[in-house]
């Protein structure tokens, strides 16, 4: 007899960094930092957000972006669902506060709605999907170079004292935490971006484990402060179906509305993929500068939307795939190796 083992649907990709940053979550509940450890993570903190924007600049590659600007309507396409359809949808969660979503997760389910677009795993569902993956890496790219820009001015505009405090300083706070460290990557890019290259897999994780850093300071200025006791498990639920809500109403936006735009086949899937999705790796060390002390709140709805997202643009892709065969049995020969769907 064969042994069976108990595995999980391929179409179910639960991501280890999503574990990762439960386990951390976990972490900072039981053993939240306090006192002078909260001042040492918080500095640790600041400089792993500094770090981490240094290297998305020096990672980008000034020439491909400027070479992708020639599928312009494409990528027009993508921002205005990035940071326009989204926003609006997220305004009109505001008629969930207070019966569904108190008012502190709304902050954070409409700071979701203003975070840049993924890139890695917009290239990953896109390839899987046999769309037009350059398109993917330069929406994906594109979309991140904006957030840095956009997304503390949607925060402020849209989210103001509801955001934790946004003011004049929290703005320069991100001029010197995200943008300068950002420029300075783009400017040492010449010089680092062989080295950057070489050492793509050691730095990805560096990448990871400020993020990690940067959740377990937030969620434990949120044990501190004594803010967990807002979220019961009947809110919770109330956000998990806001945000599928959401994720539908943007896959539907992105598929369809692409098609009445006149794009081929190829060019929808990249739409759908890189303007229906939100960035963790971004959204994460915004928020820990934009909400301060209520960082913790504001990540959540995000943490969660990203894993959904993941499970279902998995079937989505794949269904796809599956069509694209059928449709033209001849391509099936041609193998692709999607990167993995992580960002």
């Amino acid at each position: 007899m064969s042994r069976r083992t108990l595995r999980l649907p391929s179409w179910l990709p639960l991501d280890p960094y999503i574990l990762a940053l439960i386990g951390t979550v976990v972490l900072a509940a039981i053993l939240p930092a306090s006192g002078a450890a909260a001042d040492v993570a918080g500095g640790a903190s600041t400089g792993a957000i500094a770090f981490l924007f240094f290297l998305y600049g020096a990672r980008l590659s000034t020439a491909e972006a400027l070479d992708g600007l020639r599928h312009w309507r494409l990528h027009l396409t993508v921002l205005i669902c990035t940071f326009v359809a989204f926003p609006l949808l997220g305004l009109a969660g505001r008629g969930l506060v207070p019966y569904v979503l108190t008012p502190q997760l709304y902050s954070g389910f409409l700071f979701l709605c203003l975070v840049p677009s993924t890139i890695q795993s917009s290239i990953a569902f896109t390839s899987i999907a046999r769309g037009n993956v350059p398109a993917a890496i330069c929406a994906g790219s594109f979309s991140s170079i904006a957030g840095i820009f956009l997304t503390p001015l949607l925060a402020a505009a849209l989210l103001g004292n509801d955001g934790g405090g946004f003011s004049a300083d929290a703005l320069l706070r991100i001029g010197v935490q995200l943008l300068l460290p950002f420029v300075a990557g783009q400017l040492l890019r010449r010089w680092i971006g062989g080295f950057i290259t070489r050492h793509k897999k050691v730095l990805g994780y560096v990448d990871r484990g400020s993020i990690l850093l940067v959740v377990y300071t937030a969620f434990s200025e949120g044990m501190v402060a004594g803010i967990w006791h807002q979220v019961t498990p009947a809110r919770l639920g109330a956000l998990l179906g806001a945000e599928a809500l959401l994720l539908v109403l943007m896959l539907t936006l992105t598929w369809y509305g692409a098609k009445r735009l006149g794009f081929d086949r190829e060019d929808r899937i990249a739409i759908q993929f890189a303007g229906s999705k939100k960035s963790l790796a971004s959204g994460l060390p915004m928020a820990s500068v934009l909400f301060g002390a209520q960082a913790s709140l504001a990540v959540l709805p995000l943490m969660l939307f990203h894993q959904m997202q993941l499970m279902v643009c998995a079937v989505i892709a794949k269904r796809r795939s599956r069509d694209a065969e059928q449709e033209s049995p001849a391509s099936a020969t041609v193998s692709r190796e999607p990167a993995a769907p992580v960002g």
